[in-house]
């Protein structure tokens, strides 16, 4: 069993800055890939930041320049470093990873979410 727990969100004004982190635990063999989400109100999730375990990184444009997604591969902990955070930026981040797991005598790929953690950015 795999799980991912995330966590640093809050409350802060606009312009503050917030750290999250996203813990992976349990059985893992190895990680592909992790990301950040967002889901703010009456909205679709949308991808944030994604960075695979080689380091590479993308993001949305809307963060570009703002956020940055780091990766420790020795501690299976992924984070956010959230700067110049805007109303517009409020949502639940949600933290997903891409990975091998062990099951039984062999290694099996999925695809794991945590609970979310609420960000709440005001003017």
């Amino acid at each position: 069993q795999v799980q991912l727990v995330e966590s640093g969100g809050g409350l802060v004004q606009a312009g503050g800055s917030l750290r999250l982190s996203c813990v992976a635990s349990g059985s893992i063999f190895s990680i592909n890939s992790m990301g950040w989400y967002r889901q703010a109100p009456g909205k679709q999730r949308e991808l944030v930041a994604h960075i695979s375990s080689g380091g590479t990184t993308n993001y949305a444009e809307s963060v570009k320049g703002r956020f940055t997604i780091s990766i420790d591969n020795a501690k299976n902990t992924m984070y956010l470093q959230m700067n110049s955070l805007k109303p517009e930026d409020t949502a639940v981040y949600y933290c997903n990873a891409d990975l091998y797991f062990l099951m039984a005598k062999t290694v099996a790929d999925g695809d794991y979410w945590g609970q979310g953690t609420q960000v709440t950015v005001s003017s």
